[in-house]
């Protein structure tokens, strides 16, 4: 897809130039392919239309498929050939009143409702034009040095992504005024549906939301800020067709106290019966159809409800008896991996308006006109539609539409407020220990409709020797592959490690590993140490310092995967990150991303980060590795219980608790869980806590890769994969990776 530009070369915090950056040939060769396919995808998406289907607007809205055409080609003609390739001869100077969009400070334009006028020029011009920037922009990116122009092109390239899907809207509303209703594609693929009910609760509090500017971002999602957020509760799902229909039997679209004022007086003057595209069957049954980029259909009722209002959505929300998610809290919970239907299905109306966040700052020039100029009368939609192109989006992503348009792809999901009662009765004792951030997060994990714990809390004194205990194991492949690999690599490691670096190792253990890289890379002046174990860490330490007397040891006990300030001794020196033993794959894939990119703000542009990752192998080898004959993982396992007990004044029988690691094929990883045998009711931190038989606890996810994996999940985080050494079966793999600029 086009779209992977987003994940393989973005590491930009906005649209300004970052002074001084020289890409090399390869990132060149790289990103002129993605804008190669990028252009490509959009002409393909008009291949199946006629010359008839792209000169005719059908409403103000929407724009001729022509224009689009030639709009997406004036931007990067605009902003990048006029202005940064010397030289260069604009294809027609009448094109820039033709197909500017709302760009004030370039000058007057065709007016948006009379695009469809624009009979002339003709389409063989619009390709003409297509093709002759094509080939300049081919010629600028050939430039030795870009100066920060390369922000520009990510710029157009997420542009025209967002014209791939606006044309996609705009056939369906023109072959929607059809009485023929044509199909764009019957071959066009189906939503996803689910089969999961409910809602996830989160207990709120001091959250942080918008980009951090370790990857590419639009300017309004920006600055990253924190947000307190009280007690709520989020559907898993999406609202269906089903469902939609319910309301509109029980009169939604008839009775006013379901309706905002302004909504209420929208249905009356527009006389909206249904969702957009929807209408009533000619033949006897008279039941609803919806008209689909494949054509007409009949309603599926187990398919997301879609291309409704604000108004509409708000209005089945308070029929509901819920409300509309705000946009903190759908990124909360989208962050969190707790919901479906996420980012490939419809675009999902918050109760936010669209403003600026706290400290925002519209760019200079006129790339300022892209986002901030239209910050009011606009609400947030959070998410992607079946129609966004896949990897344009993610967590932090802000659209935005008038309330009352409904062309868009458009669906909701549902909210519900935790009262403050609610809060009490669930945690009547929590605030004895909450000034543990362990009792907080046992509280929410057992309190949590799939109970989880995260891995992190294995490792008190008891956990990090049965994790030895573990490594030594005939079944546990990871440590001795890893470890006979690292042997054979680390002289080569060295190479690119600089005099008088800094080696950061994040979860440090007893930094047996560490010794490796230490013996080949003598020239290494500081090591830091990073693990959330202190007695680990001060046993480690203590070693070290009698090992290297010249290496200046500075441990630091801390949870890595939180903010880390570096002591004053690394701030000027080189940094070399390390992070063996695939602790990566314990992470979901969004925490991954989020850490990679902490990583590399903590380690700087210049920095080199080593990664151990478990690589995708036969099932047998992987169950027997978590699995073990002796039961050592198991008790491993348990002693996550042994420390609730001990910390949290926790009544847990271990004998009443099973320890069971399983395959997940579909998410790639090694599952682990603690069962219980019996229903119980367990006592922790001051709560009780409900066990029925069978009921799974969750405690570890162990994601395996394969190198494409891997390197994709690295691009996403503004990393390249500089080396890759993979070892003998059974495969694990060590990663040396780069800061992508």
């Amino acid at each position: 897809m086009n779209a992977t530009f987003v994940q393989n070369n973005m590491a930009l915090k906005t649209t300004q130039a970052i002074a001084g950056t020289s890409p090399s040939s390869v990132e060149l060769t790289s990103l002129f392919g993605n804008y190669t396919r990028l252009r490509t995808r959009t002409e393909a998406l008009v291949m199946t239309l006629s010359a008839e289907d792209m000169v005719v607007q059908s409403m103000p809205d929407a724009s001729p498929i022509k224009w689009h055409l030639a709009h997406t080609t004036w931007f990067f003609e605009t902003f990048l050939l006029a202005e940064h390739l010397p030289n260069y001869k604009v294809f027609n100077p009448d094109y820039g009143y033709l197909f500017n969009s709302y760009y004030e400070t370039l000058g007057p334009r065709q007016p948006r409702a009379q695009r469809g006028l624009l009979s002339r020029p003709p389409l063989e011009d619009i390709m003409r034009y297509r093709h002759y920037v094509d080939e300049h922009i081919e010629t600028l990116m050939q430039s030795v040095v870009l100066n920060g122009v390369e922000n520009l092109i990510f710029l157009g390239l997420a542009h025209e992504e967002q014209h791939q899907e606006l044309m996609l809207m705009d056939i369906l509303h023109l072959f929607a005024q059809s009485p023929l209703k044509p199909a764009y594609d019957v071959k066009w693929p189906t939503v996803a549906k689910s089969n999961t009910d409910g809602f996830q609760r989160f207990e709120g509090g001091l959250v942080k939301i918008g980009g951090d500017g370790s990857a590419f971002t639009f300017d309004n999602e920006l600055p990253r800020h924190s947000v307190w957020v009280h007690p709520f509760s989020i559907s898993k799902r999406l609202v269906t067709n089903g469902e939609w229909l319910a309301f509109m039997v029980d009169g939604g679209y008839r009775l006013p106290e379901f309706w905002l004022s302004d909504g209420w007086t929208k249905i009356c003057t527009e006389g909206w019966k249904a969702p957009m595209y929807w209408e009533l069957g000619n033949d006897e049954k008279q039941e609803w159809q919806q008209m689909t980029l494949r054509g007409l259909e009949p309603i599926d009722v187990d398919a997301p409800v879609t291309h409704i209002s604000y108004y509409e959505a708000d209005a089945f929300a308070h029929w509901a008896d819920a409300r509309l998610p705000t946009e903190v809290e759908w990124e909360t919970a989208a962050q969190a991996d707790e919901l479906e239907q996420v980012d490939n299905v419809v675009w999902q109306w918050t109760q936010s308006a669209y403003s600026p966040y706290s400290g925002y700052r519209t760019a200079p020039s006129a790339v300022g006109e892209y986002n901030g100029k239209f910050m009011s009368g606009q609400m947030v939609l959070r998410g992607g539609a079946s129609v966004t192109p896949g990897g344009h989006t993610r967590p932090t992503y802000r659209n935005f539409f008038r309330p009352e348009q409904r062309w868009m792809f458009s669906g909701l999901r549902l909210a519900r407020d935790l009262t403050m009662e609610e809060s009490l009765l669930s945690f009547p004792n929590a605030t004895d220990f909450t000034s543990s951030e362990f009792a907080i997060d046992v509280i929410a994990g057992l309190s949590a409709d799939k109970k989880s714990l995260s891995p992190k809390y294995f490792y008190d004194e008891a956990g990090s020797d049965l994790f030895e205990e573990i490594c030594l194991l005939d079944e546990y492949y990871p440590t001795r592959t890893e470890t006979a690999l690292l042997s054979q690599i680390a002289a080569e490691i060295a190479c690119d490690i600089p005099v008088d670096a800094v080696l950061v190792e994040f979860g440090s253990g007893a930094s047996d590993k560490t010794r490796l890289i230490l013996d080949a890379a003598p020239h290494i002046s500081v090591y830091i140490p990073i693990d959330i174990s202190v007695d680990a860490l001060n046993k480690a330490t203590a070693s070290m310092k009698k090992d290297y007397p010249k290496l200046l040891v500075e441990p630091l006990t801390h949870d890595f995967t939180n903010a880390i300030e570096l002591p004053a001794i690394a701030q000027r020196q080189r940094k070399i990150g390390f992070f063996p033993g695939s602790t990566i794959g314990n992470f979901t894939k969004t925490e991954a991303i989020q850490f990679l990119c902490s990583v590399r703000q903590l380690l700087g542009d210049e920095a080199l980060l080593i990664v151990g990752a478990d690589m995708v192998k036969d099932e047998a080898t992987l169950l027997a590795a978590y699995n073990d004959a002796a039961d050592v993982t198991a008790q491993f396992n348990k002693n996550l219980l042994i420390r609730i007990n001990r910390e949290l004044d926790g009544d847990f029988d271990l004998e009443s608790f099973d320890h069971q690691a399983e395959w997940n094929s579909e998410h790639a990883r090694i599952e682990m869980y603690l069962i219980s045998r019996s229903d119980q009711i367990v006592q922790a931190a001051g709560q009780s806590f409900a066990f029925k038989a069978g009921e799974r606890l969750h405690t570890e996810n162990s994601h395996k890769f394969t190198s494409e994996s891997f390197m994709n999940l690295a691009a996403q985080a503004g990393w390249a994969v500089k080396r890759e050494w993979v070892s003998a079966a059974p495969q694990f793999a060590v990663y040396s990776l780069a800061v992508s600029l």
